[in-house]
């Protein structure tokens, strides 16, 4: 398939490296416990006469009564190593209880067709609760199913705050699965270990201390988020002993449209093209995308093409913000081979079994090696040859990963970080868990992560007490607002709160929502809303009353909003000075506003207009480093750049470089440089966290600083554009439309104050 897209006459060079990963024999293992007889039968039954060595010590590891992390590849048989523990205990006490957690809904009702194959109906009994669940079934589910398959969300929102109805289930509460764990990072993974941390609770009020046993796909420190996610100790199983097939893996670059601009060709439209050429010959695909519009977007784009040919209706679009019925519909038609290529966000990266996907296309590196492999995974299941293709988009890193394939092929998983800590998600935590039931001493260990965090949990506590959202009764904290419900206020894929619905003005029908976040950047009056295909203008944006009123137009264009931010304060907490350059890392005080948004064409991606808006001001304290020196000054001197121009155009070129070296995405990311900003008087560029309270992602960019500047010094470097351009210094998210730049500058700052990093490193070493 790689060599007939190569020939096609359209071909102009795309394909810049190619490999291929070479299949894996298997290694089993055998059991140290004896099984009950139900157990062997059900193994007997689905033909598994041996088990994979990781099987087979994750097993063992469960009976022990450990807790464990199990990190393996994609399709290599990881359901197993919960299920037999949790079949096995059901086989010696049916009253036994066992909790499963996955991200996502289309995961759970997924895995409840596993369940149902491995015996949920015949030996044990088996049901989803989430959102989807209907009413009339819920009670049945709380009283009857030994096993629950949830996600985070419902049992953050509809589990934990109605704990009494659960009594029974909570009381024998032996195993709780925490399924897809390199999910949980960042703002997502920070609520998620709070949530964990009051099922703990929860289950210790009813006499239960459930075993945990979680699975991730490859990550560079699984134990560590592992046992931040859940607060307890894990053993690790990362042996991996399950066979695959080979894969050919592509690097694909746009041509360029413009050498000296160093403009390239859609990457949308050379994903759409792919997908088109793979379904005319029958080959099944995924198109995963960055952004819910951009999965719209080549969606349209394919289905144009595929028109007159009849498949436009095997292609379908799959992200968040669908709604129940319409994602159950397709994920039935990918399961049943009705769809020859759906293009989804990473909704679909996970494990749900979407029967013979033959190819992968990936518009943009996903965020971190382990995202790429476990989408490039969703191809050739079953130890069949699959092909999956890494299209560039525009930004540094992608241009980096084009001209560095040994980056994916040879290194190492990023590191999954979380910050359960964070202030403005553990104290609305404490307030959910004082609803469930009252704090004592003892959760301020819990929740604190320890005698330090226990004090931070202390002054969160008098704080909310000074709210009046809490009351104090000797050494016990109580809920005093039964009429309000703090859960429901709480969304833990955000830090925002409730969600914004998207209505069609002319039906008033739901379409869908946008979480509080992302509100005012993609649902501003003017923005342009994709849904299934359709395109809509947002016509009115109601912040009070959280919704958006869009009405369906034919537009030849999207809308990219232009985000103005900056640092009104900064607090180190940690201090680096290496000769003139100052690097720090600590509290900053963040100012950002949407003011205006472009319109981009969506053939040519050109900018067609721009537009102003009038919105709010949003003040936020995170957590950032920011690094400077006036040894700036005397750079951009002698080199003739500059200053402001350099300065920005490192600070962009370091935001777009970052995903390499923290599990984050561009867009959770935010940035400043200023020549003498107030507090340092210096020239300075700050990156930060584009969440309040921070996740973690600056202090990981703090930690490889320079690393990260040798990336950003070899990635301006080596881009033949003349003056900077979207693949090195450009960026698409600048409110300032990218100006003042200075390409040349910015990267002899960069290699300027990675050389002084060096330096300082390597004499330490010599030291040493």
């Amino acid at each position: 398939m790689l060599e007939a897209m190569t020939e096609h006459e359209d071909y102009r060079g795309q394909l810049v490296h190619s490999a291929v990963i070479p299949g894996r024999q298997a290694h089993y293992g055998e059991l140290a416990s004896e099984l009950a007889p139900q157990v062997e039968q059900i193994l007997s039954r689905l033909g598994i006469e041996r088990l994979y060595s990781h099987q087979a010590e994750a097993i063992d590891a469960a009976l022990r009564g450990e807790n464990t992390m199990v990190v393996t590849s994609t399709a290599s048989g990881k359901t197993l190593c919960y299920l037999v523990p949790i079949a096995e205990r059901l086989a010696e006490r049916s009253s036994s209880r066992a909790l499963l957690i996955y991200p996502t809904k289309a995961l759970a009702q997924d895995q409840l067709r596993k369940l149902k194959e491995f015996g949920a109906g015949e030996a044990f009994e088996a049901a989803t609760y989430d959102g989807d669940t209907p009413q009339a079934v819920r009670r049945e589910v709380k009283k009857q199913a030994q096993v629950v398959l949830t996600n985070p969300d419902m049992l953050h929102v509809g589990i934990l705050p109605y704990h009494h109805t659960w009594a029974g289930f909570f009381r024998n509460l032996d195993y709780v699965v925490i399924d897809e764990v390199h999910t949980y990072r960042g703002i997502f993974g920070s609520h998620t270990a709070n949530v964990m941390r009051r099922l703990r609770r929860i289950a210790a009020h009813y006499g239960a201390k459930p075993q945990f046993v979680c699975c991730s796909a490859t990550i560079g420190n699984p134990q560590e988020l592992g046992e931040a996610l859940t607060g307890v100790e894990l053993r690790l199983v990362a042996d991996d002993g399950s066979p695959s097939g080979r894969r050919i893996m592509g690097w694909w670059n746009p041509p360029l449209s413009d050498a000296a601009s160093g403009e390239r060709l859609s990457a949308n439209v050379e994903a759409a093209n792919l997908l088109c050429h793979l379904a005319r010959r029958d080959v099944r695909s995924i198109t995963f995308t960055l952004a819910r519009s951009t999965a719209e977007l080549i969606l349209r784009y394919a289905r144009d093409r595929l028109r007159e040919e009849g498949l436009a209706d095997k292609v379908m679009a799959y992200r968040g913000g669908y709604l129940p019925e319409q994602r159950r519909e397709i994920e039935r038609r990918l399961f049943d081979g009705e769809l020859l290529a759906v293009t989804s966000t990473t909704a679909l990266e996970l494990g749900v079994d979407i029967g013979g996907i033959d190819a992968v296309i990936m518009v943009g590196y996903p965020g971190s090696i382990a995202s790429v492999w476990q989408q490039a995974g969703r191809a050739g299941r079953g130890g069949d040859d699959a092909l999956a293709i890494l299209i560039a988009v525009g930004g540094g890193i992608h241009q980096y990963l084009v001209q560095h394939p040994e980056y994916l092929l040879e290194g190492i998983a990023e590191h999954g970080v979380v910050n359960p800590q964070n202030e403005f998600i553990l104290g609305s935590h404490l307030l959910c868990a004082a609803y469930e039931k009252e704090l004592e001493k003892s959760d301020e260990l819990l929740f604190g992560g320890g005698e330090q965090g226990s004090c931070a949990v202390a002054e969160l506590l008098e704080l909310l007490a000074r709210e009046r959202y809490l009351t104090r009764r000797g050494q016990k904290w109580y809920w005093v607002h039964p009429e309000l419900y703090p859960a429901g206020a709480v969304s833990i894929r955000s830090i925002s709160g409730a969600a914004f619905d998207i209505v069609d003005a002319e039906s008033d029908a739901l379409l869908g929502t946008v979480d509080g976040e992302s509100a005012l950047r993609t649902i501003h009056e003017g923005a342009i809303y994709m849904h299934a295909g359709e395109t809509y203008r947002v016509e009115r944006l109601d912040i009070e009353a959280r919704s958006a009123s869009v009405v369906a137009v034919e537009a030849d264009y999207f809308t990219r909003p232009l985000v103005v931010s900056s640092v009104a304060s900064a607090e180190p907490s940690e201090t680096l000075e290496v000769g003139r350059l100052n690097a720090r890392y600590g509290e900053v005080t963040i100012r950002s506003q949407v003011t205006g948004y472009r319109k981009i064409s969506q053939t040519g991606h050109r900018e067609l207009g721009s537009a102003e808006l009038d919105l709010p001001t949003e003040e936020f304290e995170t957590c950032g480093l920011w690094l400077g020196g006036m040894d700036a000054l005397e750079v951009c001197a002698e080199g003739g750049f500059e200053v402001a121009g350099a300065l920005h155009a490192l600070e962009h070129v370091m935001i777009a470089l970052l995903p390499l070296f923290a599990l984050c995405d561009q867009r959770d990311v935010g940035g400043a440089a200023e020549v003498a900003h107030a507090e340092t008087g210096e020239p300075t560029v700050f990156i930060y966290d584009a969440y309040p309270g921070g996740v973690g992602i600056a202090r990981a960019a703090y930690l490889r600083l320079e690393e990260l500047l040798r990336a950003a010094a070899e990635t301006i470097r080596s881009c033949g554009c003349e003056s900077g351009c979207p693949s090195c210094v450009q960026s698409p998210f600048c409110g300032s439309n990218n100006e003042p730049l200075d390409k040349a500058g910015g990267g002899a700052l960069a290699e300027h104050w990675a050389g002084a990093l060096g330096d300082r490193i390597g004499k330490r070493e010599g030291k040493s």
